[in-house]
């Protein structure tokens, strides 16, 4: 498969929508250049999705899958998968959505994928492209060129976190947020009322990974892991293969794990977190393709996998082949400039806002407390908390009926 080599920064466009304008459709163009890449195959997608690319989006030739982009004026929906994911996760969540009027778009976010660079991002690279406030860009440059003043916006894993902060930094422009997941925890706070104050030590919130080393068997979190040098070659190069351990990843994640049995977490110890799976709480001396390895489905098991067959599999195992998956990787790095971030100190998000995940996805209670949060004082129009029967952590791909169902009941109450 042919790579695309780095280019240079192209013209943005988010200023469009700052400015509240609505911008022209953006045009799909080939970017000159050594061997571009095509869009997926049609033969690859549902019926009524198509594959193509959108130029000049924040510096990026993006790769978006689309529904619904025959009619002109329809509302728009924006849907931002996580890691290790790619738009392809939202495929069997767009049709329907666009069935019932909607214009749905689902990118390869920056450093996944088909959008530009995926296939170059290193180890090492300038991290600041990858930050919050950039990626928040990102999203604002995309929805503007694709001709949006306003748009809603539904995240999963690591997305939900950005369609968090897009509602929270932007609610003109992003009129309502669905987050999949993985909580939205709210801006860093600034301290308040500490001018006459005696000074104090601040915690040290990295003291709990050196505890995890200390249990008995030595733990290690898969975040903390995944910011290390090793992580990407570790499952690119995959002893099992990169397919098998994609499979055996998405499998111990998913409702078919039968020891998935979640559970909300005292506190933020180490002897609470070492009640999660390995996949997220993993063995010291283990890297993540190590760690998943012993549970790898059977042949037969992988047969009468619906929700995501080997055929589909093979999208995500060609993909990440190509690219890696540093790119991915570097958004669990964090960022120069992140500490601008406490400029919205104090916001919540004030647009109609609800959360979804899976009843068997530990994704929802792995930081303790964030979903009461989120429900309480992170949001001010909160809708409700949605947990499916039947899922784990890939929620809109084991049970996309029922998360389509809940998508088109949201949407529908705040048109």
């Amino acid at each position: 498969m042919s790579t695309v080599t780095r280019r240079g920064i192209l013209t943005g466009i988010a200023a469009a929508v700052l400015a509240g304008r609505r911008a022209p459709a953006a045009t799909v163009e080939q970017t000159s250049g050594a061997a571009p890449l095509s869009p997926l195959p049609a033969t690859a997608l549902p019926t009524g999705i198509r594959s193509r690319f959108v130029d000049n989006v924040n510096g990026l030739r993006m790769h978006i899958l689309e529904a619904g982009f025959e009619t002109p004026g329809r509302p728009a929906v924006l849907m931002i998968h996580g890691f290790p994911e790619l738009a392809y996760s939202w495929r069997k969540v767009m049709g329907p959505l666009a069935a019932a009027g909607y214009h749905v778009f689902a990118p390869d976010v920056r450093g996944y994928g088909r959008t530009s660079g995926a296939d170059t991002v290193k180890y090492g690279d300038d991290l600041r492209p990858f930050g919050t406030v950039n990626r928040i860009r990102d999203m604002l440059a995309l929805v503007s060129a694709l001709g949006y003043r306003t748009v809603n916006v539904v995240g999963h894993d690591q997305g939900s976190p950005l369609a968090g902060w897009c509602a929270c930094a932007r609610p003109d422009i992003f009129r309502t947020v669905a987050m999949s997941s993985a909580p939205y925890g709210g801006p860093p706070a600034l301290a308040l009322n500490t001018a006459n104050a005696a000074p104090r030590p601040a915690a040290d919130p990295n003291a709990i990974y050196a505890e995890l080393a200390t249990l008995t068997p030595p733990r290690k979190h898969y975040q903390r892991y995944y910011q290390t040098a090793e992580a990407n070659d570790n499952m690119w190069h995959a002893r099992q293969g990169l397919h098998a351990f994609l499979r055996a990843y998405y499998h111990m994640k998913s409702a078919d794990w039968k020891q998935n049995d979640p559970r909300p977490l005292a506190a933020r110890t180490a002897a609470e977190w070492a009640k999660l799976p390995r996949y997220y709480v993993m063995d010291l001396d283990k890297g993540m393709a190590e760690q998943v390895a012993p549970e790898m489905p059977t042949a037969a098991e992988i047969a009468t996998c619906k929700w995501l067959p080997d055929s589909e599999l093979r999208v995500y195992s060609e993909e990440y082949g190509r690219t890696s998956f540093q790119g991915g990787l570097n958004g669990y790095r964090g960022s120069p400039g992140d500490g601008d971030l406490q400029l919205f100190a104090g916001r919540t998000v004030d647009v109609p806002s609800m959360f979804f995940g899976g009843k068997r996805d530990w994704g929802v209670y792995q930081n303790p407390g964030s979903l009461e949060r989120l429900e309480k004082n992170v949001t001010t129009k909160y809708q409700g908390t949605h947990l499916v029967d039947g899922a784990g952590h890939w929620v809109q791909q084991e049970q996309p009926e029922a998360v389509g169902r809940l998508l088109l009941d949201f949407l529908k109450r705040n048109a």
